[in-house]
């Protein structure tokens, strides 16, 4: 099969588009012949090493977190998947024609959602529901403020903290107010206008998905007791803030949860923007057009 490999960290010309062994199900798995798989910045940071602290990578490395396609056959002791099913989920090593995935992380894709757009939605709708539900731990009647709100994993906090019944303010930058107004949030906050966050009373929680100078700023408007959860690591300044509580989110695989929010998407209630689709041997080149930043993802088709 043909697979998008990784020899060494560096930058996207580091990707190389190659034959490789054809992936096996094993055990519990089923085969998944890819349609298409989505570039998400932790991608590019174990690319260039900028994540290995905690994602390191073992060499020849094949990248990828995301994945929709056909299952081409299921491993020993799989009885709920077939071949023929069109299936998603949050897996590894998605940068390939074939990948194996474990069946309990697979979810059928429902059937007025198009089978390649399927694969911008895992991980990023998994970490923003992880975000709040298990993060914010935010309940009906509360105030949370989600920031980077029209960015993929802020959408999908935004999203599951409106189901849950919470007041949610989008955190965006002064440029994106136009676009946010569109999320469904209660309110929309420029977070580069200090004179807004000023204005900003005490709430419950924050989803942080930015990290940086603004959390800082940001940590000291969570109430006493509330809570501060990110995706992107405690702010710098967490030790002066005894009183919040800092919960760091690594999203997991929850196929269950996957189909409700892609049946949220299939029906139109939400949307995770696709900025372009490249083919897989393009990969390098969708690395570099993703880390110059933008508001859609950016699928690979295999």
């Amino acid at each position: 099969m043909k697979a998008v490999v990784l020899h060494e960290y560096g930058g996207p010309e580091k990707l190389k588009y190659e034959d490789v062994p054809d992936s096996v199900a094993k055990e519990g798995q089923v085969l998944v012949r890819v349609a298409a798989t989505s570039v998400n910045p932790i991608d590019y940071k174990m690319r260039s090493g900028a994540a290995k602290a905690h994602f390191p990578v073992e060499f020849p490395a094949i990248l990828g977190r995301d994945v929709s396609g056909i299952v081409r056959e299921v491993g020993p002791g799989v009885s709920q998947f077939k071949p023929g099913d069109k299936v998603m989920a949050m897996a590894s090593k998605t940068y390939a024609e074939l990948t194996a995935v474990a069946a309990k992380d697979l979810a059928l894709v429902p059937d007025k959602l198009d089978l390649v757009k399927a694969a911008a939605l895992p991980l990023v709708m998994l970490t923003g529901e992880q975000l709040i539900t298990q993060g914010t731990k935010i309940q009906a009647g509360q105030t949370v403020l989600v920031t980077g709100a029209v960015g993929s994993v802020g959408r999908s906090a935004v999203w599951t903290a409106k189901k849950a019944g919470a007041k949610v303010i989008a955190g965006v930058k002064k440029s994106q107010l136009k676009e946010a107004e569109s999320l469904g949030a209660d309110q929309v906050l420029a977070l580069d206008d200090a004179a807004a966050i000023e204005k900003l009373g005490f709430i419950d929680a924050i989803a942080d998905t930015v990290d940086g100078e603004t959390a800082q700023k940001l940590l000291g408007k969570v109430k006493q007791g509330g809570i501060f959860a990110s995706v992107v690591g405690a702010p710098a300044n967490a030790r002066m803030h005894p009183t919040i509580k800092v919960e760091p989110i690594q999203a997991k695989p929850d196929a269950a949860m996957l189909r409700i929010l892609a049946e949220d998407v299939a029906a139109g209630l939400f949307v995770i923007p696709i900025d372009r689709m490249v083919p897989l041997a393009d990969a390098a080149a969708a690395h570099a057009a993703a880390e110059k930043g933008g508001i859609g993802k950016i699928l690979l088709l295999a």
